[in-house]
């Protein structure tokens, strides 16, 4: 900010500083370049950043959906919902209930298999040790 300052005073111009919040705000950069474009009469916001701002917006309200619905996954904010809108996150819940309990049953039965192979590994090992043992 102070080499802004310096830079302002250096030059006899106007510097502008964007710094970004971790929400990610834009409003402020918006603001400036339309003061810029009403003070200058240059036109720096074109059409491809006016399409890419859009594009900002609808993902910023998409992740704001996607937010919404998982704190409603989580049992949040679940009071202004009605009857149909419950059945469906119910619904969406057992599925992936299901997804996960068959994820583990598989998981159990390679762990299985495997503590199984070792088992079978360890009496064929000790099984051969004795035979060599009872042929001596």
């Amino acid at each position: 900010m102070k080499k802004a300052k310096e830079i302002t005073v250096l030059c006899d111009s106007q510097v502008s500083l964007v710094i970004f919040s971790s929400s990610g705000k834009m409003h402020e950069l918006i603001e400036m370049l339309h003061g810029y474009h009403h003070a200058s009469g240059k036109k720096l916001w074109d059409a491809k950043h006016e399409n890419l701002s859009n594009e900002i917006d609808r993902i910023k309200k998409e992740n704001d959906s996607m937010q919404i619905e998982l704190r409603r996954l989580k049992g949040e904010d679940i009071q202004s919902l009605q009857y149909k809108e419950l059945m469906a996150i119910e619904d969406a819940l057992e599925i992936g209930l299901s997804g996960i309990r068959n994820k583990q049953a598989s998981l159990m039965r390679q762990l299985l298999e495997e503590e199984n192979q070792e088992l079978i590994n360890i009496l064929v090992c000790s099984s051969s040790s004795s035979l060599r043992y009872k042929s001596i």
